[in-house]
């Protein structure tokens, strides 16, 4: 197993903000038994705090639930009440991580995802892009993760029978993250 830091010799020890225009929180859901629906949410912050061994790093995020967007207005709305996210009651889906481990430029984090107010366990798995400095001077970091989640167990369950049998939804749901950092002088 190859560590972090000796993959990266510019590793650096830091806090780092999520660069929103360079990152993206994406999922999606089985549709009809036939198909996925894909989705953003366009409001979400991330904060990674690295420290001299990597397995101490943290890593917090909060994505606002009203900024759900599957390009269909209505669906959206729908999204956003009791059938699915509650974004009255709760605004934030939130992530904190618990342990990281790193493998060359693979790496895991477990950590809590509440949605709905449940808090559970979840495990991304995910590659570590590298770390530059931009033209700008400013030092980033980049990341893909992603996690599967049963929407029921955070108690997300509408659905609706299909004629031809089945449901509309399949009960998995896959959380994609692409994500761009810059380190905080």
């Amino acid at each position: 197993m190859t560590n972090l830091i000796d993959t990266h010799t510019d590793y650096r020890v830091g806090t780092w903000k999520l660069d929103p225009a360079h990152s993206e929180v994406s999922f999606t859901v089985k549709h009809l038994k036939i198909s996925k629906v894909r989705g953003t949410f366009e409001t979400f912050d991330v904060t990674i705090v690295t420290a001299e061994d990597p397995k101490n790093s943290t890593i917090e995020a909060t994505i606002d639930v009203a900024s759900v967007n599957t390009n269909q207005k209505d669906r959206d709305a729908h999204l956003r009440t009791s059938d699915f996210f509650l974004a009255d009651a709760h605004p934030t889906i939130t992530f904190t991580s618990t342990s990281i481990h790193t493998d060359g430029d693979d790496f895991t984090v477990e950590g809590n995802l509440t949605m709905r107010g449940v808090t559970l366990p979840v495990t991304l798995t995910g590659e570590f892009g590298g770390i530059i400095t931009d033209d700008y001077g400013q030092t980033k970091a980049g990341a893909t993760a992603r996690t599967k989640i049963n929407r029921h167990d955070f108690g997300v369950s509408w659905n609706a029978a299909l004629e031809a049998g089945g449901f509309t939804l399949g009960d998995d749901v896959t959380i994609n993250l692409e994500l761009e950092v810059v380190l905080q002088k």
